[in-house]
């Protein structure tokens, strides 16, 4: 086979994923028995293991590629959220957290507009599918990757929450390192008490306060986190549904001005109909005269000949 007669894979795969999900399946048979044919069964095979895209990933992927900006600036986005619930930056979070709605809310509308604009308008269910793909581009790198190579095929599982802090983590609010595991931290708190000695009975020393685990402040840091994230999901759904609203008492009074309008068109109709009717009654009354008079004009130059007869006569 001609190396420079040699299709490039690249190109093949993304031309399979750009097209509409519909005709994937042919599309992709086809393109792996041309491969046969030019004597590369290895990337026939490869070609014909792609699996079609649903309609939800289909829309991503047009989003990713006609949005290359946005794209990038979303990834970054998840890398900066990522990078917060690791270092339990609660402020932070808090400011990303509303970010992060605005931003899956702005993108899966503009994904459901390019697929409209493709000719496929796509449902409410798929636009919340685009948004659960969204959400776990911003909390998993692998979801990141796939998404960002504009070849997803279907939704990554569902993410409840951020990956938790790892090793690295910064220190919790409180400022305190946990407890080593070579031995317990010299507080004088957690010393044994000495025997108590001739005089008034002491009571319990105060417990010392634990030192933080980092695990568990990890887990409350992304509690935190996903309880925001559940307050903003049904802040924006309230917003929606308050748009909603908006747009069916505008259709309200549309159909209401709609409605008034036929009214007088109706009657302006009625009335043009009466002035048509009134119309052809004219005519019908003026050609009546017209017939009318041609007899008496008729009678009238009858009478004239007859009388200059007589007259040539006399």
């Amino acid at each position: 086979m001609d190396a420079d007669a040699e299709p490039d894979l690249d190109e093949i795969v993304d031309a399979l994923y750009v097209a509409h999900p519909a005709g994937f399946t042919a599309a992709r048979d086809e393109a792996a028995a041309r491969l046969r044919r030019a004597g590369d069964p290895a990337a026939a095979k490869r070609i014909a293991g792609l699996r079609r895209p649903t309609l939800a990933a289909w829309a991503s992927n047009a989003l990713v590629r006609a949005k290359p900006a946005e794209a990038e600036q979303f990834l970054q986005l998840g890398q900066t959220l990522r990078a917060a619930h690791r270092s339990l930056d609660g402020e932070r979070l808090r400011d990303l957290s509303h970010q992060q709605h605005v931003v899956i809310g702005a993108l899966a509308r503009e994904a459901a507009r390019l697929a409209e604009e493709a000719g496929t308008p796509v449902s409410e269910t798929v636009v919340r599918e685009l948004e659960q793909i969204l959400h776990a581009v911003l909390a998993d790198p692998d979801a990141a990757r796939d998404w960002a190579s504009g070849r997803l095929v279907r939704a990554p599982a569902p993410v409840s929450e951020f990956p938790p802090a790892g090793p690295d983590a910064a220190l919790p609010p409180s400022g305190r390192r946990p407890r080593p595991e070579s031995g317990p931290e010299p507080e004088p708190e957690l010393e044994p008490e000495p025997e108590p000695e001739a005089g008034p009975v002491q009571g319990p020393r105060p417990a010392a306060p634990e030192s933080v685990d980092p695990a568990r402040a990890a887990r409350l840091a992304a509690a935190r986190a996903a309880a925001e994230d559940a307050a903003w999901a049904v802040s924006a759904r309230e917003e929606e549904l308050r748009l909603a609203e908006e747009a069916r008492q505008h259709a309200v009074a549309r159909a209401a001005e709609a409605d008034a309008a036929v009214e007088r068109l109706l009657g302006e109709a009625e009335r043009a109909r009466g002035e048509r009717d009134a119309a052809y009654a004219a005519v019908s009354e003026a050609e009546a005269r017209h017939r009318e008079a041609d007899r008496a004009a008729r009678a009238a130059r009858l009478a004239a000949a007859s009388a200059e007869r007589r007259l040539h006569r006399l």
